[in-house]
């Protein structure tokens, strides 16, 4: 299947609290926010939130899922917004669209831009993305 501009592909995942506060701990983040439910529910967040690199993780990982059996997938140049916190236990949603596309024949790839999204269970945009990557053989 080749990539064309337009593309857009999404899934739905769940991250609980267990899951969230694990992640937070491999990524060296301590922040009581991912840690502890009790101190995250007297804050203006009501509950424990998921940390911005679990989000950033899960879009660059589902991007790369995506694309792999097209061929090599290389991570070229990604950037994330973080608009709004996750709160752990609802449903998001991970969201792709291709831009453009662009052959590389020195590279043996297509260059693939991308914008990506993180959508609350109520369709606000928490995390907004961008993406530059490599689609190809490997020379």
């Amino acid at each position: 299947m080749r990539t064309e501009a337009g593309e857009t592909f999404a899934t739905t995942l769940r991250i609980g609290f267990a899951e969230a506060s694990a992640f937070a701990t491999l990524a060296g983040d301590h922040n009581p926010l991912h840690h502890d439910a009790a101190y995250a529910a007297g804050t203006r967040y009501k509950g424990p939130i998921v940390s911005g690199p679990q989000m950033a993780a899960q879009l660059m990982g589902f991007l790369a899922s995506h694309f792999a059996a097209r061929g090599a997938v290389i991570g070229h140049d990604i950037s994330f917004r973080f608009h709004l916190p996750l709160a752990v236990d609802q449903d998001v949603t991970l969201e792709w669209t291709v831009d453009t596309v662009t052959p590389a024949p020195h590279l043996h790839s297509d260059v693939v831009v991308l914008r990506g999204r993180i959508l609350t269970a109520d369709r606000k945009v928490a995390t907004s993305a961008k993406a530059r990557i490599l689609i190809g053989d490997t020379p």
